[in-house]
């Protein structure tokens, strides 16, 4: 017996139930990544870095941002994003996951009730496990069900207000929320919407603002946009009312706490937010190759969404990784998610459609895809 001898039998569970995960280099044609536009290793923005460097900006922050941390070129960010995405204001953060732990974790009080569609991301429920607010599941995409559990609340007892909490696009499912009829039921029992844009921001919306556009600058809605996927970069805005930024500035662990992120990624992300707004055919050529997939794909089973997430659910975990691995011998970077990612029994394909994949790529992937499946 050793202190090692848990951690081998844990990982030995996984590995019989097909669940051990392992990492390993990029490879392949791109059906994996969340690099939507194709920015992350585009000239646009490794141009937009060299200039940055060049005038100066710091790699490294040398501090949290209440410290020495707080560069100009955070503060330039912040401001252009709140204009951006019209919100009151903006708060940047090393990473979406730390950003939904501020959120969560720092804003609903005691008292309060957070209700969250089922299918929301991890990260949202390690930040409720931080907070104080009592924590509910919803039914995923349906309001009613939200609307119910706020009556039932009430009814209870309850006094603190309602926080519903969903994602725009959901990361793993590629469908779309109900945002308008969230909002109105958030606005009826004087409560809070937060609205994660991780894979909606830079692609959806008439500037890619996302699908919540026109919800941003009402001082009860909270969203959040990711910048290491459409936009190609690293981190993640909350645009929030300022009394809610200043409250997370001196509230949020997570925020107080870690050393702020680079200001040449604050630099990056500026430029990615001047590129999505002056190239709208991104976003066009995009939602063309979404067109193009989702009629070479459907009828293999592939689940046509709207959205450049399109899945392919095949139930058993075995199937899913044989599938994932023969496309990947044929050299398509396609992965197979497995539970806990995803409910059990649903594993599937996540295909993610980026403009790093060409409609020959597509056309290629259909033929191999189906080839796999028919064995």
């Amino acid at each position: 017996m050793t202190g090692l001898d848990f951690y081998r039998g844990d990982l030995a569970g996984l590995g019989a139930l097909g669940r051990r995960r392992n990492l390993r280099s990029r490879a392949g044609i791109d059906f994996a990544s969340n690099d939507y536009l194709g920015l992350a290793g585009g000239g646009a923005l490794q141009s937009a870095l060299s200039e940055a460097l060049s005038r100066g900006v710091a790699l490294g922050s040398g501090g949290s941002r209440l410290l020495r941390g707080n560069d100009p070129e955070h503060e330039a960010l912040e401001h252009e994003a709140a204009a951006f995405f019209g919100a009151g204001s903006a708060l940047f953060f090393s990473s979406g996951y730390a950003a939904n732990l501020a959120v969560f974790g720092t804003l609903p009080q005691r008292g309060d009730l957070v209700l969250y569609d089922e299918l929301v991301h991890a990260s949202a429920h390690d930040g409720m496990r931080l907070g104080r607010a009592a924590t509910e599941a919803v039914r995923h995409n349906d309001p009613a069900a939200f609307e119910m559990a706020i009556q039932t609340w009430r009814r209870a007892g309850g006094k603190g207000r309602p926080w519903l909490a969903v994602e725009s696009l959901y990361s793993m499912d590629g469908d779309l929320a109900p945002i308008a009829a969230l909002r109105e039921i958030a606005d009826r029992h004087d409560g809070f919407l937060v609205v994660d844009e991780a894979h909606a921001t830079g692609v959806f919306g008439a500037r890619g603002r996302g699908l919540g556009e026109a919800l941003d600058g009402r001082e009860n809605v909270v969203t959040l946009h990711t910048c290491g996927k459409a936009l190609g970069c690293e981190g993640a805005l909350v645009c929030v009312d300022s009394v809610l930024r200043d409250f997370l500035v001196n509230r949020a662990r997570s925020f107080i706490f870690s050393t702020a992120p680079s200001p040449l990624m604050a630099a990056g992300v500026r430029a990615a937010l001047r590129l999505v707004d002056a190239e709208p055919e991104r976003r066009e050529k995009l939602q063309a190759r979404v067109r193009h997939a989702e009629a070479r794909l459907a009828p293999l089973g592939v689940t046509a969404t709207g959205s450049q997430i399109l899945p392919l659910i095949l139930g058993d975990d075995a199937r899913t990784m044989g599938v994932a691995g023969a496309v990947q011998q044929a050299g398509l970077d396609v992965r197979g998610i497995r539970p806990p990612t995803v409910p059990r029994g649903t594993s599937r394909l996540r295909i993610s459609i980026t403009l790093n994949a060409s409609e020959q790529d597509i056309d290629q992937l259909a033929d191999t895809l189906g080839d796999a499946l028919a064995q």
